[in-house]
Protein backbone atom coordinates (compact mmCIF):
# COMPACT_ATOMS: atom_id res chain seq x y z
CA UNK A 1 0.00 0.00 0.00
CA UNK A 2 1.66 3.08 -1.12
CA UNK A 3 2.61 5.59 1.38
CA UNK A 4 0.39 8.60 1.42
CA UNK A 5 2.70 12.12 2.58
CA UNK A 6 1.61 13.50 5.66
CA UNK A 7 -1.16 16.77 4.80
CA UNK A 8 -1.29 15.87 0.66
CA UNK A 9 -3.77 12.83 0.51
CA UNK A 10 -6.83 14.69 2.57
CA UNK A 11 -5.90 17.70 0.31
CA UNK A 12 -5.73 15.77 -2.49
CA UNK A 13 -9.16 14.03 -1.67
CA UNK A 14 -10.38 18.26 -1.54
CA UNK A 15 -9.44 19.01 -4.49
CA UNK A 16 -11.33 16.22 -6.11
CA UNK A 17 -14.77 16.85 -4.80
CA UNK A 18 -14.26 20.77 -5.26
CA UNK A 19 -15.62 21.50 -8.61
CA UNK A 20 -19.03 19.01 -8.07
CA UNK A 21 -19.23 20.79 -4.65
CA UNK A 22 -19.22 24.01 -6.26
CA UNK A 23 -21.45 22.73 -8.73
CA UNK A 24 -24.19 21.69 -6.26
CA UNK A 25 -23.64 24.54 -3.85
CA UNK A 26 -23.97 27.22 -6.87
CA UNK A 27 -27.18 25.18 -7.75
CA UNK A 28 -28.26 25.58 -3.87
CA UNK A 29 -27.59 29.51 -3.59
CA UNK A 30 -29.85 29.64 -7.52
CA UNK A 31 -32.55 27.87 -6.14
CA UNK A 32 -32.79 29.77 -2.46
CA UNK A 33 -32.51 32.63 -4.73
CA UNK A 34 -35.31 31.65 -7.03
CA UNK A 35 -37.54 30.23 -4.01
CA UNK A 36 -36.94 33.52 -2.55
CA UNK A 37 -37.86 35.39 -5.15
CA UNK A 38 -40.79 33.08 -5.44
CA UNK A 39 -42.29 33.27 -2.65
CA UNK A 40 -41.74 37.08 -2.24
CA UNK A 41 -44.19 37.87 -5.10
CA UNK A 42 -46.32 35.07 -3.57
CA UNK A 43 -46.37 37.33 -0.35
CA UNK A 44 -46.41 40.29 -2.19
CA UNK A 45 -50.15 42.23 -1.98
CA UNK A 46 -52.12 43.07 -5.50
CA UNK A 47 -53.84 46.31 -5.05
CA UNK A 48 -56.42 48.09 -7.65
CA UNK A 49 -58.46 50.36 -7.33
CA UNK A 50 -61.72 49.66 -7.40
CA UNK A 51 -65.09 51.67 -7.56
CA UNK A 52 -68.99 50.86 -7.64
CA UNK A 53 -72.36 50.92 -6.07
CA UNK A 54 -73.22 49.31 -2.71
CA UNK A 55 -75.66 46.66 -2.94
CA UNK A 56 -75.97 45.53 0.96
CA UNK A 57 -73.48 45.93 4.36
CA UNK A 58 -73.38 43.64 7.16
CA UNK A 59 -70.75 45.26 9.58
CA UNK A 60 -71.31 41.97 11.82
CA UNK A 61 -69.62 39.80 9.28
CA UNK A 62 -67.32 42.66 8.34
CA UNK A 63 -68.51 42.37 4.57
CA UNK A 64 -70.24 44.21 1.94
CA UNK A 65 -71.58 43.80 -0.79
CA UNK A 66 -70.78 46.43 -3.80
CA UNK A 67 -71.97 46.14 -7.85
CA UNK A 68 -68.38 47.42 -9.10
CA UNK A 69 -67.57 48.85 -12.54
CA UNK A 70 -65.05 47.13 -14.76
CA UNK A 71 -61.50 47.17 -14.23
CA UNK A 72 -59.60 46.81 -17.12
CA UNK A 73 -56.71 43.86 -17.19
CA UNK A 74 -58.36 42.09 -14.20
CA UNK A 75 -61.86 41.76 -13.62
CA UNK A 76 -65.45 42.71 -15.35
CA UNK A 77 -67.99 44.43 -13.73
CA UNK A 78 -70.07 42.60 -11.18
CA UNK A 79 -71.70 42.21 -8.09
CA UNK A 80 -69.81 40.49 -4.95
CA UNK A 81 -68.77 40.43 -1.28
CA UNK A 82 -65.62 42.16 -0.08
CA UNK A 83 -64.67 41.61 3.47
CA UNK A 84 -62.96 44.12 5.56
CA UNK A 85 -60.38 44.21 8.22
CA UNK A 86 -62.90 45.98 10.88
CA UNK A 87 -66.47 47.22 11.33
CA UNK A 88 -66.12 50.83 11.86
CA UNK A 89 -64.69 51.14 7.85
CA UNK A 90 -67.92 50.25 6.80
CA UNK A 91 -69.46 53.31 9.10
CA UNK A 92 -71.24 55.76 6.68
CA UNK A 93 -72.10 52.85 3.91
CA UNK A 94 -75.57 52.10 2.78
CA UNK A 95 -77.43 50.32 -0.21
CA UNK A 96 -77.40 53.12 -2.98
CA UNK A 97 -73.58 54.35 -1.78
CA UNK A 98 -71.34 55.23 -4.84
CA UNK A 99 -68.21 53.97 -3.29
CA UNK A 100 -64.27 54.46 -4.52
CA UNK A 101 -61.79 51.44 -2.84
CA UNK A 102 -59.01 49.64 -2.83
CA UNK A 103 -58.96 46.28 -3.25
CA UNK A 104 -56.25 44.21 -1.72
CA UNK A 105 -55.20 40.64 -3.07
CA UNK A 106 -52.97 38.13 -1.22
CA UNK A 107 -51.98 34.45 -1.81
CA UNK A 108 -54.76 33.91 0.44
CA UNK A 109 -57.53 36.23 0.77
CA UNK A 110 -58.54 39.42 -0.12
CA UNK A 111 -59.68 42.67 1.51
CA UNK A 112 -61.42 46.00 0.70
CA UNK A 113 -59.31 49.01 2.10
CA UNK A 114 -59.23 52.89 1.90
CA UNK A 115 -63.11 52.84 1.22
CA UNK A 116 -64.70 56.67 0.43
CA UNK A 117 -67.52 57.40 -0.57
CA UNK A 118 -67.95 59.34 -3.74
CA UNK A 119 -70.31 62.58 -3.23
CA UNK A 120 -72.32 62.95 -6.46
CA UNK A 121 -70.65 65.78 -8.41
CA UNK A 122 -73.76 67.92 -10.04
CA UNK A 123 -73.68 68.27 -13.96
CA UNK A 124 -76.21 70.70 -14.16
CA UNK A 125 -75.67 73.48 -16.84
CA UNK A 126 -76.43 76.11 -13.60
CA UNK A 127 -74.86 73.85 -10.26
CA UNK A 128 -74.31 77.20 -8.13
CA UNK A 129 -77.46 78.54 -8.94
CA UNK A 130 -79.40 74.90 -8.23
CA UNK A 131 -77.63 74.56 -4.73
CA UNK A 132 -78.29 78.34 -3.67
CA UNK A 133 -82.06 77.54 -4.69
CA UNK A 134 -81.94 74.21 -2.93
CA UNK A 135 -80.54 76.33 0.57
CA UNK A 136 -82.96 79.29 0.12
CA UNK A 137 -85.62 76.17 -0.10
CA UNK A 138 -84.54 74.69 3.10
CA UNK A 139 -84.41 78.13 4.67
CA UNK A 140 -88.41 79.37 3.51
CA UNK A 141 -89.64 75.84 3.76
CA UNK A 142 -87.67 73.52 6.43
CA UNK A 143 -90.70 71.54 6.70
CA UNK A 144 -89.99 70.14 3.21
CA UNK A 145 -86.22 69.31 4.01
CA UNK A 146 -87.69 67.64 7.37
CA UNK A 147 -90.12 65.58 5.08
CA UNK A 148 -87.35 64.15 3.20
CA UNK A 149 -87.45 59.75 3.31
CA UNK A 150 -84.63 58.23 4.82
CA UNK A 151 -83.60 54.24 4.30
CA UNK A 152 -85.98 52.13 6.42
CA UNK A 153 -88.99 54.51 6.39
CA UNK A 154 -92.44 53.49 5.22
CA UNK A 155 -93.40 55.99 2.13
CA UNK A 156 -96.71 57.81 2.69
CA UNK A 157 -99.81 56.89 0.59
CA UNK A 158 -99.99 59.46 -2.61
CA UNK A 159 -102.38 58.99 -5.44
CA UNK A 160 -101.25 60.10 -9.06
CA UNK A 161 -102.51 59.51 -12.58
CA UNK A 162 -100.57 57.55 -14.92
CA UNK A 163 -100.45 57.43 -18.78
CA UNK A 164 -103.79 56.02 -19.33
CA UNK A 165 -105.44 58.46 -17.51
CA UNK A 166 -105.53 55.83 -14.63
CA UNK A 167 -105.64 56.75 -11.17
CA UNK A 168 -102.79 54.64 -9.10
CA UNK A 169 -102.77 54.71 -5.39
CA UNK A 170 -99.67 53.77 -3.94
CA UNK A 171 -100.50 51.81 -1.56
CA UNK A 172 -101.75 49.10 -4.32
CA UNK A 173 -98.60 48.35 -5.16
CA UNK A 174 -97.85 46.63 -1.74
CA UNK A 175 -96.07 43.45 -2.16
CA UNK A 176 -93.56 44.86 -5.02
CA UNK A 177 -90.56 46.14 -5.29
CA UNK A 178 -91.15 49.63 -6.43
CA UNK A 179 -88.71 51.71 -8.33
CA UNK A 180 -89.30 55.55 -8.52
CA UNK A 181 -87.86 58.08 -11.12
CA UNK A 182 -88.41 61.63 -12.42
CA UNK A 183 -88.25 63.25 -15.40
CA UNK A 184 -89.42 66.34 -17.86
CA UNK A 185 -91.89 66.01 -20.37
CA UNK A 186 -89.44 68.48 -22.26
CA UNK A 187 -85.85 68.15 -20.87
CA UNK A 188 -83.61 68.98 -22.70
CA UNK A 189 -80.91 67.83 -20.88
CA UNK A 190 -79.97 64.02 -22.08
CA UNK A 191 -77.28 63.71 -19.19
CA UNK A 192 -80.63 63.40 -16.95
CA UNK A 193 -83.99 62.43 -18.12
CA UNK A 194 -83.26 60.60 -21.33
CA UNK A 195 -80.75 58.71 -19.06
CA UNK A 196 -82.83 57.91 -16.38
CA UNK A 197 -85.49 56.56 -18.52
CA UNK A 198 -83.02 54.42 -20.24
CA UNK A 199 -81.82 52.75 -17.05
CA UNK A 200 -85.66 51.52 -16.39
CA UNK A 201 -86.07 50.38 -20.00
CA UNK A 202 -83.39 48.12 -19.15
CA UNK A 203 -84.77 47.49 -16.01
CA UNK A 204 -87.37 46.22 -17.85
CA UNK A 205 -85.76 43.91 -20.02
CA UNK A 206 -83.58 42.46 -17.64
CA UNK A 207 -86.49 41.97 -15.08
CA UNK A 208 -89.51 41.31 -18.01
CA UNK A 209 -90.61 37.90 -16.17
CA UNK A 210 -91.22 40.22 -13.45
CA UNK A 211 -92.10 43.72 -14.24
CA UNK A 212 -95.77 43.73 -13.18
CA UNK A 213 -95.38 41.48 -10.94
CA UNK A 214 -93.25 41.55 -8.91
CA UNK A 215 -91.80 44.88 -10.01
CA UNK A 216 -92.78 48.29 -10.86
CA UNK A 217 -91.52 51.54 -12.72
CA UNK A 218 -92.83 54.99 -11.86
CA UNK A 219 -91.85 58.31 -13.56
CA UNK A 220 -93.12 60.77 -12.48
CA UNK A 221 -93.44 63.99 -14.37
CA UNK A 222 -92.11 67.48 -13.05
CA UNK A 223 -93.82 69.42 -15.62
CA UNK A 224 -97.34 68.70 -15.38
CA UNK A 225 -98.64 71.85 -17.23
CA UNK A 226 -97.08 70.47 -20.20
CA UNK A 227 -99.16 67.47 -19.89
CA UNK A 228 -101.91 68.10 -22.72
CA UNK A 229 -103.36 66.66 -25.91
CA UNK A 230 -101.95 63.14 -25.06
CA UNK A 231 -98.18 64.59 -24.63
CA UNK A 232 -97.75 62.43 -21.73
CA UNK A 233 -99.40 58.98 -23.01
CA UNK A 234 -97.03 59.67 -26.42
CA UNK A 235 -93.35 60.08 -24.22
CA UNK A 236 -94.96 56.78 -22.37
CA UNK A 237 -95.26 54.79 -25.69
CA UNK A 238 -91.85 56.01 -26.19
CA UNK A 239 -90.18 54.22 -23.33
CA UNK A 240 -93.02 51.00 -22.92
CA UNK A 241 -95.90 49.16 -24.04
CA UNK A 242 -96.90 47.79 -20.63
CA UNK A 243 -98.84 50.72 -19.20
CA UNK A 244 -99.15 47.79 -15.96
CA UNK A 245 -95.27 47.85 -15.81
CA UNK A 246 -94.49 51.24 -16.05
CA UNK A 247 -96.11 53.90 -14.99
CA UNK A 248 -95.93 57.91 -16.03
CA UNK A 249 -97.54 59.94 -13.16
CA UNK A 250 -98.66 63.15 -12.75
CA UNK A 251 -101.30 65.20 -11.06
CA UNK A 252 -102.08 68.79 -9.52
CA UNK A 253 -98.31 70.54 -8.96
CA UNK A 254 -99.05 71.05 -5.51
CA UNK A 255 -99.32 67.14 -5.09
CA UNK A 256 -96.48 66.55 -7.08
CA UNK A 257 -94.04 68.70 -5.59
CA UNK A 258 -95.41 66.73 -2.20
CA UNK A 259 -94.18 63.30 -3.50
CA UNK A 260 -91.07 64.72 -4.96
CA UNK A 261 -89.71 65.79 -1.70
CA UNK A 262 -90.37 62.68 -0.34
CA UNK A 263 -87.44 61.80 -2.31
CA UNK A 264 -85.17 64.85 -1.94
CA UNK A 265 -85.59 66.39 -5.27
CA UNK A 266 -86.36 69.85 -5.89
CA UNK A 267 -87.31 71.65 -8.97
CA UNK A 268 -87.96 75.37 -10.58
CA UNK A 269 -88.83 77.00 -13.61
CA UNK A 270 -86.04 79.70 -14.21
CA UNK A 271 -86.22 81.84 -16.79
CA UNK A 272 -87.71 79.29 -19.33
CA UNK A 273 -84.43 76.84 -17.95
CA UNK A 274 -85.27 73.76 -15.66
CA UNK A 275 -83.45 73.49 -13.00
CA UNK A 276 -83.93 70.26 -11.37
CA UNK A 277 -81.95 67.82 -8.68
CA UNK A 278 -82.90 63.92 -9.54
CA UNK A 279 -82.84 60.48 -7.68
CA UNK A 280 -83.72 56.77 -8.29
CA UNK A 281 -85.43 55.14 -5.35
CA UNK A 282 -86.11 51.80 -4.34
CA UNK A 283 -89.06 50.89 -2.24
CA UNK A 284 -89.33 47.09 -0.87
CA UNK A 285 -92.23 45.13 -0.84
CA UNK A 286 -93.22 46.64 2.44
CA UNK A 287 -93.62 49.98 1.22
CA UNK A 288 -90.07 51.30 2.86
CA UNK A 289 -87.51 53.19 1.15
CA UNK A 290 -84.23 50.49 0.42
CA UNK A 291 -82.06 52.93 -1.24
CA UNK A 292 -82.31 56.56 -2.56
CA UNK A 293 -79.56 57.28 -5.25
CA UNK A 294 -79.00 60.81 -6.23
CA UNK A 295 -77.60 61.52 -9.70
CA UNK A 296 -76.87 59.39 -12.36
CA UNK A 297 -73.37 58.00 -11.54
CA UNK A 298 -74.16 54.84 -11.51
CA UNK A 299 -74.67 52.32 -14.14
CA UNK A 300 -77.70 50.31 -15.81
CA UNK A 301 -76.67 47.49 -14.49
CA UNK A 302 -76.01 48.20 -10.99
CA UNK A 303 -79.06 49.44 -10.39
CA UNK A 304 -80.59 46.35 -11.82
CA UNK A 305 -77.87 44.40 -8.76
CA UNK A 306 -79.81 46.88 -6.52
CA UNK A 307 -82.96 46.01 -7.47
CA UNK A 308 -82.24 41.96 -7.51
CA UNK A 309 -81.10 42.34 -3.96
CA UNK A 310 -84.20 44.03 -2.70
CA UNK A 311 -86.68 41.58 -4.63
CA UNK A 312 -84.16 38.88 -2.86
CA UNK A 313 -84.67 39.66 0.80
CA UNK A 314 -86.60 37.66 2.72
Amino acid sequence: MPKIAPGVGPRRQCKKRTPVALWFMKRAALLVTFMSLVCGHARADERHAMTGLVLKVDPAARTMVVSTDKVPGFMEAMAMPFSVLRAAMLDGLKPGTTIAFTLVVDKDSSRAENIRVRGYENLEQKPLELRRLQLLNGLVAPASRASVLTDGQQVPEFVLIDQDRQRLAFSKLAGKVVVVTFTYIRCANPSYCFRLASNFSRLQKRFKDQVGRDVVLLTIVLDPEHDQKGALSEYARTWTSDSRAWHFLTGPLPEVKRVTHLFGVDFWADEGALLHSFNTAVIDRRGKLAANLEGNQFTPEQLGDLVKTVLDRR
